[in-house]
């Protein structure tokens, strides 16, 4: 998204043995159209995204770091959703295959 002049929506699926996150097309099909690998990543939560818009980004975004290094900034529905899937993102990071 921080790249990118718009976000886009996309469907995530979270997946612990291998770990990983896979995202789809919301719009469907069974092929995803990438994958995160969350096995030793760090993902945190973001209060202030530089270069970006404050009206973009509601202050509902996180972070994912890979172990390579590879750094993905996702928005959630709202801030209760978005402390849940770093939770969940971290069980899976810790614990996941």
């Amino acid at each position: 998204g921080h790249r990118r002049k718009n976000w886009k929506v996309r469907k995530f699926v979270l997946r612990d043995d291998p770990a990983y996150l896979h995202y789809y097309d919301p719009a469907g099909g069974e092929e995803p159209l990438g994958a995160i690998h969350l096995r030793g990543c760090v993902v945190t939560a973001v209060e202030d995204m530089p270069d970006s818009k404050k009206y973009d980004v509601d202050n509902i975004l996180f972070e994912i770091i890979t172990a390579n290094e590879i750094h993905y900034y996702l928005q959630a529905a709202s801030s209760t959703e978005r402390t849940e899937w770093i939770k969940a993102i971290q069980a899976v990071a810790r614990t996941g295959k």
